[in-house]
Parts: structure tokens; C-alpha cells; sequence
């Protein structure tokens, strides 16, 4: 496995007919979704807690090679601010091993107004067992400092490069020995797609920085219209043309009622 590229989430009504065909039942999405794409990062866990056996059903209706990033509690991270995380944590990873060898990184996404807090980071990291991987979100610019940085490295806990707007909102850090990156808004048309030229720079940016035989997570968050399912494919296909090795997703011609539309960027459903 070296670059993984998905979504995050697969629930979506407006793809309906757009990537879901006519037909398929909701309660079989998943199944649809990882028949074409072999990760999706699962952002429910952050809003309310997912059973293990829940995440035990996912790993039995999956295929072998799927792999599933799980976003950590609100609780940790939101609500107590990374302040006595014990509890949450322990629940939370205790649940999502219901996914077995299916498990992929933990995602600490942090609240958009919590200042830099190294020492709470690194209690939260410590506590993170050592088998699974963590990649930490921050949202306040008074991360970006030396200490925190070392606290990542400490840990090979990935710093989440993300993109909103076509623009980096995190500095380019390698802080573990694989990434992780997460697309949130394009400035393509129809909104919020992403633009060609936009996707093939971040794709130099990750070949400046980890070697082609390294692990790489690449969700897109754009999910409004079937979006993210389309520029999904396309910056799979920008990653082949660079030479570098993508895990299994669908081809354009796999999805029937995705069709790019004009101009660099724009696409339509048929």
C-alpha cells in the first residue's frame, strides 16, 4: 500500500444516482463504496459513539484490502480540550478495533479556537497505542511551532496537511515516516469542486516529501454533488501519471453517471 486516495463518509443522498446506482439500497452503500474504493474516512465517530460491534459489521462487509480512517471523539478533542482523555480514548479505539486489520489512522481533528497546547497533545498521544497510527488536525495558527512539531515526530504522529480554497491551511511538515491529507473545498466549478492545476501540485508536494514506497491517506471532504467522489478519481489519476503507486479505486469510465463537463475543473452529472 502506498497512496490511498477516498472520501470521507460514503452516507450522502445527493449522491444518489450519481455515484449510487438506481436500485441500491441505502443500507448497501457500503458495499457499493468499497467495491470501488479501498479507504473512506469515517467522521460519525466524531459526533456520537459508534458501537464495536458496529465497526465489527463494517469489517465483515468490506473486502480485504479496505481500510477505514477513524476521526476521534468530540470529547477528546472538542468538548475537554485534550484534558483527561483517558476515558473517551480508551472507549473510542476500544470500539474502532472492531474493524480488526481494517483499521486505519485515528484522526485528532482539534477546534478551530483551541490555542496551542503541546503538553495536553503529547498526554493524548502517549495514550494512543502503539499499533495504530494518529494524525493530528490542528485549526489555531499558534501550532505552528517547534515544540509542536517535535511532539508529532516524538510520536510519528502525522501533522494532517489539509487544503481549503485551493490553498495550504497547515504548514508542509513531515512529521512521521507516512502522510495524510484531507481536501475540504475547492474553487472548481460547480462548487466545491476541485481544479486540475490545483490537484497536481499537491501531488508534487507529496512526492517533495515522502519517497513513492511510503503510505500516504488522501480523503476528500467535498462531498456536496458527488464532488469528492469525482476529484477523488481524477487526483488518482494525476498520482498514476506521476509514477506514483495508487491503492484500488475506480476508473471515470467505472462511475457511468460522472462525466467531467467543460473547462479544467467543471463536471456534471449525466
Amino acid at each position: 500500500m502506498t497512496m490511498v486516495i477516498g472520501t470521507s463518509g460514503w452516507q450522502y443522498a445527493d449522491w444518489r444516482e450519481v455515484f449510487y446506482p438506481k436500485g441500491v439500497a441505502q443500507r448497501r452503500w457500503l458495499e457499493h463504496y468499497a467495491q470501488s474504493f479501498a479507504t473512506v474516512e469515517l467522521n460519525a465517530a466524531f459526533y456520537r459513539p459508534v458501537l464495536r460491534t458496529t465497526f465489527e459489521g463494517w469489517r465483515e462487509r468490506t473486502p480485504d484490502d479496505f481500510v477505514m480512517a477513524v476521526k476521534a471523539s468530540r470529547v477528546i478533542t472538542h468538548y475537554r480540550r485534550l484534558l483527561d482523555p483517558e476515558m473517551p480514548l480508551e472507549r473510542s479505539v476500544e470500539a474502532a478495533r472492531g474493524l480488526g486489520d481494517k483499521l486505519g489512522p485515528l484522526l485528532l481533528q482539534l477546534p478551530p479556537n483551541l490555542p496551542a497546547e503541546p503538553d495536553r497533545l503529547n498526554a493524548v498521544l502517549e495514550l494512543v497505542p502503539a499499533d495504530i497510527r494518529v494524525v493530528v488536525e490542528p485549526r489555531h495558527e499558534s501550532w505552528w511551532t517547534r515544540e509542536v512539531r517535535g511532539v508529532l515526530e516524538a510520536h510519528n504522529a502525522a501533522l494532517c496537511w489539509a487544503d481549503r480554497l485551493d490553498q495550504p491551511v497547515t504548514p508542509l511538515w513531515r512529521t512521521a515516516d507516512w502522510g495524510y491529507l484531507r481536501f475540504h473545498e475547492g474553487t472548481g466549478e460547480p462548487s466545491p469542486s476541485y481544479r486540475d492545476k490545483v490537484l497536481s501540485e499537491w501531488i508534487a508536494r507529496i512526492d517533495e516529501s515522502w519517497d513513492r514506497d511510503r503510505d500516504v491517506f488522501v480523503y476528500f471532504n467535498n462531498d456536496p454533488g458527488g464532488a469528492a467522489v469525482l476529484d477523488a478519481i481524477r487526483f488518482a489519476d494525476f498520482a498514476r501519471a506521476a509514477g506514483r503507486p495508487v491503492a484500488r479505486i475506480p476508473r471515470l469510465a467505472d462511475v457511468p453517471n460522472l462525466k467531467p463537463a467543460g473547462p479544467v475543473g467543471k463536471w456534471a452529472p449525466w
